[in-house]
């Protein structure tokens, strides 16, 4: 099985096991980041709720955090549970929340979470999702993974359920 299904511990909080993704269009491109840190690849912009009060809340401030972008809508699209790996304790499943939201501000990528940022069409989704396959299937390396990731692999299954069906 391919490694990125494996999780490295690099966060001392506890999982919560409940997590947050924001879908944002310009016309009919998707704002995707490359994540910086595990789990490698191509995903939404994302996280936990941690302790937010709703998952609307984290969401938008994962948005933010992420990417400077304000929420000036959330619209749930999706939820349900996933079995998925994360960098805490215990990270092996969460509940999610997807979003689609109207947003305001500069596209502004954290340095610290993520190497880019950028608009990717539903074809360009499909190509990244075939690289996620095949990385899964374990036709391309750790290391050529780690320097060229298609979509992180939760993120590959949520936009066959939403985006691409």
């Amino acid at each position: 099985m391919a490694t990125l299904l494996v999780s490295p511990t690099m966060s001392k909080t506890p999982c919560d096991h409940t997590s947050v993704g924001v879908l944002v269009w310009k016309k009919h491109e998707l704002l995707l980041i490359e994540r910086k840190i595990f789990p490698v690849g191509f995903a939404a912009p994302a996280g936990h709720i941690d302790g937010d009060a709703t998952p609307e809340m984290a969401a938008a401030r994962e948005l933010k955090e992420e990417v400077g972008l304000e929420a000036e809508s959330l619209q749930l699209v999706w939820e349900g549970r996933l079995e998925n790996p994360c960098s805490r304790p215990d990270g092996t499943w969460h509940y999610w929340y997807i979003y689609e939201a109207r947003v305001s501000g500069r596209l502004q990528p954290s340095p610290g979470e993520t190497k880019q940022a950028g608009w990717y069409s539903k074809q360009d989704l499909v190509e990244l999702g075939a690289k996620t396959e095949r990385y899964i299937q374990e036709k391309i390396s750790e290391e050529e993974w780690q320097k060229n990731p298609g979509l992180e692999l939760v993120w590959w299954e949520i936009f066959r359920k939403i985006i691409l069906q």
